[in-house]
């Protein structure tokens, strides 16, 4: 009788070699670094899990299209091979590539954005805060209630709350709304899911006012897988088939490649509008470099419309998302407070419920990441606090409404030994101190802007057995 067993869809055929340091070295390291993980080098990290953007394990099949990269600098065979898998994946007519997500982010807002204009969408992460601030707009979050907390089921709590984004729309006026932004899956919210409805609707109430809707595609396969598997009428339909009808309600894409198009570098915008199209093209070129490049290699856009190709395979994604599960699982069995359900590419540790008696002032999801790294030499990141910044208008630093410490899994690249190894480490910092510590952490150094890359912490006095100067 057949038994349903786990199907791992790949193999190693080159692995990397990697090493702990001792305990007393990572605690030096990691205090020469200001307490800040983005800081340390990555030979002094055992299991890096950082980030999923860029980290993920090439296949034999991108490999392979590297070798017949075209590096042409104007009208690249590889860039059609790539626009022509962006169209049959996505639908879009149109790709401009740029080096990374970010880029994309910047060309559209130059475009789209003018002063005092807003963007109302679903959590939207730091970076593509910035670039509208930098562009002189303000982000809007319409993110459903459901979804500003760690508890509590709802199987898409990436939704946008559609009652809020109208009054928005209303309130500022549609000729202030420079477009609608949907991420999938939305990062900054624990990495959930948005459902095909909610997508559907949201196009539905920017044709009422005659609005773009513009996707940040970066995670767009897992939000399909989401879709298939939680939302009612998709479970047998092909991830194939979601990804075309969720790309089909809106104007164009953003895409940070490095995530789920499975390449080390790369970036696109896609987009189905003649004008818009014309209209992006010199920025592109002023930031990026010649629209049919845009700071991608040959070779790197044969890797990215392979990789396009291999996201889609149901087998893989099950897998992936699967992985990222059953870690969630290990975690939820010895008590961590999680993000509930568990999203697609990360696992979200709710540290103000981690560290219950650390005020949330005092950073305790930066606080959790380094602790980790002591613990046992892993890295990963806080979306939280020191993150978000402070309001552009007030200077007062925004408190949101989770602190999170987000354990980020790279595409096929650790083993679930790896991954039972970390959730060791996570549960022994659990168990001896947290409920034991009573103050986390304040800024040294706080960098201007984007303050969680460059910024510098200490130990609050009290913290951490009574080390830390600070009062």
């Amino acid at each position: 009788m057949s038994r349903a067993r786990q199907i791992i869809p790949y193999k190693a055929k080159v692995v990397e070699p990697i090493a702990l340091l001792p305990y007393e070295e990572r605690v030096r390291r990691i205090e020469a670094c200001g307490n800040n993980l983005f800081r340390l080098a990555s030979q002094d990290v055992y299991i890096d899990l950082l980030t999923d953007s860029g980290t993920g394990a090439l296949s034999a099949a991108q490999l392979g299209r590297m070798m017949i990269g075209d590096e042409a600098y104007a009208g690249s065979r590889s860039f059609f091979e790539m626009e022509r898998q962006i169209r049959e994946t996505m639908g879009y007519r149109y790709t401009i590539p740029v080096h990374q997500g970010r880029a994309a982010e910047r060309v559209l807002d130059f475009v789209l954005i003018k002063k005092h204009m807003i963007v109302p969408g679903n959590s939207h992460f730091d970076m593509t805060k910035a670039h509208i601030e930098f562009a002189g707009g303000r982000a809007i979050d319409c993110t459903i209630d459901a979804g500003r907390s760690s508890t509590g089921y709802h199987p898409f709590k990436g939704d946008v709350d559609l009652a809020k984004l109208e009054s928005v729309i209303r309130e500022y006026g549609p000729r202030h709304v420079a477009y609608i932004l949907m991420t999938v899956t939305c990062n900054s919210g624990g990495g959930q899911p948005v459902s095909m409805e909610n997508i559907r609707e949201v196009r539905r109430i920017a044709d009422q006012y005659g609005l773009l809707v513009i996707l940040d595609a970066a995670r767009f396969a897992e939000n399909a897988w989401f879709i298939k598997h939680r939302e009612p009428g998709y479970a047998t339909k092909t991830i194939h088939e979601i990804v075309a009808e969720m790309c089909s309600y809106t104007d164009a894409a953003i895409m940070s490649a490095k995530k789920d198009a499975l390449v080390p570098m790369g970036g696109f915008i896609a987009v189905r509008d003649d004008l818009l199209y014309e209209r992006l093209k010199a920025p592109t070129i002023l930031f990026e470099g010649y629209y049919t490049y845009g700071g991608m290699s040959g070779a790197d856009m044969e890797a990215l419309a392979q990789g396009l190709r291999d996201v889609t395979e149901e087998p893989y994604l099950t897998y992936r998302i699967g992985q990222v599960k059953r870690f969630g699982e290990l975690l939820l069995a010895s008590g961590i407070p999680l993000v509930e359900p568990l999203g697609g590419h990360a696992v979200f540790i709710d540290a103000r419920r981690f560290f219950a008696n650390v005020p949330e002032d005092e950073f305790p999801a930066q606080l959790l990441c380094v602790e980790l790294y002591k613990e046992g030499g892993v890295r990963a990141v806080e979306v939280g606090s020191v993150l978000i910044g402070r309001d552009p208008d007030t200077g007062e630093n925004i408190r949101p409404n989770l602190d999170l410490c987000r354990i980020t899994i790279p595409r096929r690249v650790y083993t679930m030994e790896h991954l039972e190894y970390v959730a060791d480490v996570v549960r022994t910092v659990y168990e001896e101190k947290g409920q034991r510590m009573r103050h986390g952490l304040r800024f040294e150094v706080e960098a201007p802007g984007i303050r969680h890359f460059a910024s510098t912490f200490r130990y609050v006095r009290g913290a951490d057995g009574g080390t830390g100067d600070l009062p």
